[in-house]
């Protein structure tokens, strides 16, 4: 039986739409693993949804709502989907609590940092000193800047090399890391959070860029994938 990987995405750009790029579906495939999308339900709802899925992908969206690391909102803050946020955090501190294998991307990265104490930089272009761009404009798999991977880690093992150049779509970054993350990747240019990591666990690891925008790419980020679905293979029902 291939792994069972739950997904998931929230609202569209019109009211009563849930929306996910289609990107994400692929690369689940390619992994082996069989993803099944998850519209943001009931907190309530996260053990039983759990007990039928071997692993979580955390996937890209609007901005977490400031209040839930306890910070007022800047001005340059976007739009926030608050019950998206209420189900992906019990989510993610479920999955967590039960060792299932995490793979987050992009605000996904900063839900698994606010889920476990961590805050985030509201607004990268106006916080941050010197900072790059880090929302480019389409394609979505154009590379806009380098990322350092620090090494020994579970990233730098994956990836198979400690520097490469990635895309960039998001406008809010991890600032202080939570409780047990450690920060496996920068931007050597502003030193901005890339990549985040979980020790000690079958597989909690985020990045901060979207890997899934190369699935149909001869320069893709496949392994990222492959190695969560063979956590999650591991990891059984």
């Amino acid at each position: 039986m291939p792994p069972v990987v739950g997904v998931t995405f929230g609202d569209g750009d019109e009211p009563g739409i849930h929306a996910m790029r289609e990107d994400y579906v692929r690369s689940v495939e390619r992994s082996g693993a069989v993803p099944v999308v998850l519209p943001p339900v009931s907190p309530e709802d996260v053990p039983p949804l759990l007990d039928r899925l071997d692993g979580v992908l955390l996937s890209g969206g609007v901005d977490v709502d400031p209040a839930l690391y306890g910070q007022a909102p800047h001005p340059k803050l976007g739009r926030v989907d608050r019950r998206r946020d209420d189900f992906e955090l019990a989510l993610t501190r479920e999955a967590l609590r039960r060792d299932v294998p995490i793979l987050a991307i992009c605000r996904g990265q900063q839900v698994l940092n606010v889920a476990t104490g961590g805050t985030l930089v509201q607004d990268v272009p106006s916080l941050v000193k010197g900072a790059v761009e880090h929302d480019g404009p389409e394609p979505r798999w154009r590379r806009a800047h380098r990322v350092e991977v620090t090494a020994p880690s579970r990233l730098s093992e994956i990836l198979g090399q400690d520097a490469f150049s990635v895309n960039s779509i998001h406008h809010q970054a991890v600032d202080r890391a939570g409780e047990d993350l450690v920060v496996s990747a920068r931007c050597p240019e502003d030193g901005v959070v890339e990549g985040l990591e979980m020790r000690g666990r079958r597989f909690v690891v985020a990045v901060q860029w979207h890997p899934e925008s190369f699935w149909n790419r001869p320069d893709s980020f496949q392994s990222l994938f492959d190695a969560h679905a063979e956590a999650c293979r591991a990891n059984g029902r």
